[in-house]
């Protein structure tokens, strides 16, 4: 017998956040290491990402009976962090892991049950631009994603701006969960419009790791506001103060998640 009754709750524990790390927080360095607390402040953050990646976080899925065929479940789990930020072409992702398609389904699901992965749902209120309804997936962690594609992220490269999308996705699931429960979803029209994130039915946010975000970067978000569905259309960037640009406004990383944490 369950004498909970409606007492119980679910509470996911997720990396360090922008609040809790304070005066720590280096954006570079969350993401070279990812928000994992005893890999953000490690000496040797490689060889402890390597290790997390490499043996511990497979014993992990295998010691909760979720996988037997660690071989294959090795090969899926590589495949998915290249997949990382991205919406899924399972019958690719089967052929890339030399795994049946069933079985791409299941170990993403694996990965889902298991706080790995994260699905990002397709927003689907536009009427004007008829958006798709695919999902997105993220690793719970940059560090431990990076380290499963055998890579570093590094301003300048062309992964940088996954990696700069992805924490930020970090902070708004850490937000949704621990503050507001609101949902988190994307826009991706059919005819190329894409927005990296909606936040409950007020505010879509595109991240760009530009430090001079042009009007060409804010195509997307001029669209969606064009619906006149939600209250704010930010552009998240590395650009060093707030300005606006029409209905758009461009923040500073920083700025961006101490209003976010702030409730603003």
């Amino acid at each position: 017998m369950n004498l909970l009754g409606g007492r119980a709750r679910t509470k996911y524990l997720h990396p360090l956040t922008y609040r809790e790390l304070g005066d720590h927080f280096d954006l570079e360095q969350f993401i070279a290491r990812g928000g994992l607390p005893s890999i953000y402040f490690s000496d040797d953050p490689p060889a402890d990402l390597e290790a997390y990646a490499g043996s511990y976080l497979q014993q992990e899925i295998v010691a909760e009976g979720a996988t037997r065929n660690i071989a294959a479940f090795s090969r899926l789990l590589k495949v998915a962090a290249f997949c990382n930020a991205t919406i899924v072409n399972f019958t690719n992702v089967a052929t890339d892991a030399q795994v049946p398609r069933t079985t791409v389904y299941e170990y993403f699901e694996i990965l889902k049950d298991t706080l790995v992965l994260y699905e990002l749902p397709g927003w689907r209120e536009t009427k004007k631009r008829k958006p798709l309804a695919s999902s997105k997936y993220y690793f719970f962690d940059i560090g431990v994603a990076a380290a499963v594609q055998g890579r570093r992220y590094r301003r300048g490269t062309p992964e940088f701006g996954e990696a700069v999308e992805t924490y930020v996705m970090h902070e708004l699931k850490s937000y949704a969960d621990y503050v507001s429960g609101e949902p988190l979803a994307f826009w991706k029209a059919k005819s190329g419009f894409e927005v990296d994130f909606i936040l409950g039915d007020h505010t879509a946010i595109e991240v760009k790791r530009r430090e001079n975000v042009s009007s060409n970067d804010l195509k997307s978000l001029v669209a969606l506001a064009e619906e006149r569905k939600l209250k704010r259309y930010l552009c998240v960037s590395l650009e060093a103060r707030r300005r606006q640009v029409g209905a758009v406004t461009i923040l500073p990383v920083k700025e961006f998640l101490n209003n976010l944490w702030d409730g603003e």
